[in-house]
């Protein structure tokens, strides 16, 4: 059975108009997860900053149930049913709060404070705006980008569940089959751990890019970092991780290496396999040559993926200026 929705029907599930287009494009879906991982892949790699902002603009503050450029009832009946656990534990002097912190976040961030509230309550939800609100601006834009996917991706679930409730009767499985399938396979993309609380192997879809990407953004300037070169190695020798301080005992082995494009992120690195080698592994990045009178020649970034990892996606991004970098590991 193959599945087709309406540019509006997307855009329901992710307010950017950008995202509803390509994903009517890509039409028709085999499965549910068959959307997620185009969703995933429009989402992070096709829709710019605009698209982001445009999303993000079509929730409602946490506290509220409606948002002024709402993309459609059902969006709104969504972001009701989202923060249901949070209206229910809220009481009158908490929702204050939660909206003068709000007022804060949007004033020092410039959109709502985004996060995936399902089954989250007003203190949980407050508790992590705070933490949030101390992030620098370039930081937190990308972890909004984050739990707008987490929130697309259960808004897809929906979408689905309702094709495929008409079609139930003629359906091959049981609504409880079906409803426990879409557990599965939603739990595959919010919850990031290797198992699930059965101790059974969670389901990863397959992926649309390569298991390790990166991207640079140059914070001095306030924009992606063009052009710049990147190496990508894995460590191999007689220890499984290089010791600290210590010569000799292995090297770094080649992987692959791009160079960022226009909006900083990087080419691939790797080819696009289900299952990552476990390992240390390095990404060096020519920053000499992107800043010729800067600190640093060059950086690079060690990290390790472990074998309980090795279905996951390691985005490891750089934050430069002329004289500090920082980086984390994004999705």
């Amino acid at each position: 059975m193959e599945f087709s929705f309406d540019e509006k029907d997307f855009v329901s599930c992710c307010g950017s108009t950008k995202f509803a287009k390509d994903m009517v494009l890509a039409s028709p879906f085999s499965s549910l997860q068959h959307a997620v991982s185009v969703a995933r892949d429009v989402w992070f790699n096709s829709v710019d900053v605009n698209g982001w902002l445009q999303a993000f603009s079509a929730h409602p503050q946490i506290g509220h149930t409606h948002s002024p450029s709402v993309a459609s009832e059902a969006s709104a009946q969504w972001s009701k049913g989202e923060q249901s656990t949070a209206l229910s534990t809220a009481t009158g002097s908490s929702l204050q709060v939660l909206s003068e912190w709000n007022a804060r976040y949007r004033e020092k961030f410039g959109f709502v404070f985004l996060i995936c509230a399902s089954g989250r309550t007003t203190d949980e939800i407050l508790a992590e705006l705070k933490r949030r609100y101390t992030n620098r601006p370039i930081v937190e834009f990308e972890i909004a980008a984050q739990e707008q996917m987490k929130i697309t991706e259960l808004r897809l679930a929906k979408l689905f569940s309702s094709r495929e409730d008409i079609s139930s009767k003629t359906g091959k499985y049981s609504t409880a089959k079906k409803a426990e399938d879409r557990i599965s396979i939603i739990s595959s993309h919010v919850i990031a751990a290797p198992e699930s609380s059965s101790g059974k192997p969670i389901h990863h879809p397959a992926r649309t890019r390569p298991p390790i990407t990166t991207h640079v953004l140059d914070v001095s300037r306030g924009s992606p970092a063009a052009g710049i070169d990147i190496l990508l190695e894995v460590w191999r020798g007689d220890q499984s991780r290089p010791t600290f301080g210590a010569t000799g005992g292995g090297n770094w082995v080649f992987q692959g290496s791009s160079a960022t494009d226009q909006d900083g992120r990087s080419g691939q690195l790797l080819s696009i396999v289900d299952n990552v080698s476990p390992g240390v592994y390095r990404i060096s990045f020519n920053t000499g040559k992107y800043i010729p009178n800067g600190f640093f020649p060059y950086v690079s970034i060690v990290f390790e993926i472990k074998d309980s990892q090795k279905m996951e996606h390691f985005h490891v991004p750089l934050l430069l200026s002329p004289f500090s970098f920082s980086t984390y590991r994004g999705s």
